[in-house]
């Protein structure tokens, strides 16, 4: 374990932290004026603090820096994912190697791109140690999404197939991730033909919408019962075929949403037997999304989960910052991080 210097009374540090801060909403990404400013930090009595040595760029960061989030407060600090060393905080945690995430950091409150971050200490998570700072960083809300759809609709079964719609995007491949450790057999959509490109514990079919009609290959591939869990990271353009994909007493799980309105038959819901579940990782405190990761924790720890490849191309630092959000809107495939100075 590392140590941090102490004030002399013993009362928490204060910090000079370089932060990246939106000062106001901007029109679109290419009108995104943040910059790095010199700002006093320090914990509260329940909080940590924590040297930041990576931070993850999400789609959400880009959003509610466009003004799609109305609840964004600004001027803030953006950024909701972290991995990091303690370096103040209450008994025994200084020196500890954590990562997490968060709805409200970068949101509602300054957040993770910064070269330190206050948060509660019960949010905090224990690094694995078999990652790195950016894989750590990258984890964050792809992850805690797909973890949060399945605790929700139910966690997937050996017996089970789970179809997930969108498998190559970040979520898509978390839910793949996470249902193939536990067991179940993993059916992925894709619009264009490409196969699935990310870790799984078993065989991943992919099944490519453009040419295919998806609810037909599923009950192929199923015998006829279809999949037990729809994981629809895509929404309203694959509604229908997620509907029609779903066994007797199915459970589509919804995380995103392009049009609002879509046809809904009540008739084949209830005769189905089917839910729907809706997940916004948004409305979880950081203290909740820590106690999703630390359900992830063994995974990692045993090489069941992977983190996604951190490519060197796809790491910026804090006065670059515009540059890696403009890539994250740009519908990038890599995990686009930050690294603090």
């Amino acid at each position: 374990m590392s140590s941090a210097p102490k004030n002399p009374d013993g009362s928490p540090l204060t910090m000079e932290a370089h932060c990246v801060r939106l000062l106001a909403k901007a029109a679109d990404v290419a009108s995104l004026a943040p910059v790095v400013e010199r700002r006093t930090l320090s914990r509260a009595a329940n909080e940590v603090l924590i040297d930041v040595k990576a931070a993850a760029v999400n789609p959400s960061d880009v959003k509610a820096a466009t003004g799609l989030m109305p609840y964004a407060v600004f001027p803030r600090t953006p950024g909701r994912d972290y991995a990091g060393i303690v370096i103040d905080g209450p008994a025994g945690s200084i020196g500890r190697e954590v990562f997490g995430s968060s709805g409200d950091l970068g949101i509602r409150r300054d957040g993770t791109h910064a070269t330190h971050l206050a948060v509660e200490a019960d949010a905090m998570v224990e690094k694995p140690k078999n990652l790195s700072w950016e894989e750590a960083a990258g984890i964050g809300v792809p992850f805690v999404t797909a973890m949060e759809g399945f605790r929700r609709a139910g966690m997937p079964k050996q017996d089970e197939t789970v179809l997930v719609m969108g498998v190559n995007g970040k979520v898509g491949q978390a839910a793949a991730q996470i249902a193939s450790w536990h067991g179940a057999r993993v059916i992925g959509v894709v619009r264009k033909n490409e196969p699935y490109e990310g870790h799984a514990n078993g065989k991943v079919d992919v099944i490519v919408s453009s040419t295919t009609d998806v609810a037909t290959r599923v009950r192929e591939l199923t015998n006829g019962k279809g999949a037990d869990i729809v994981f629809n990271t895509v929404g309203d353009p694959y509604f229908q075929a997620a509907t029609k994909s779903l066994a007797v007493r199915g459970r589509q799980i919804l995380i995103a949403a392009i049009n609002r309105v879509v046809q809904f038959d009540i008739l084949e819901f209830y005769r189905g037997q089917h839910a729907y579940v809706g997940i916004d990782t948004l409305g979880l405190s950081s203290i909740a999304t820590g106690a999703v990761l630390r359900e992830l924790v063994p995974g990692f720890a045993s090489g069941h989960l992977k983190p996604f490849p951190i490519r060197p191309a796809a790491i910026y630092s804090l006065e670059n910052a515009k540059a890696a959000f403009v890539a994250v809107a740009g519908s990038s495939r890599d995990r686009v991080i930050l690294r603090p100075a």
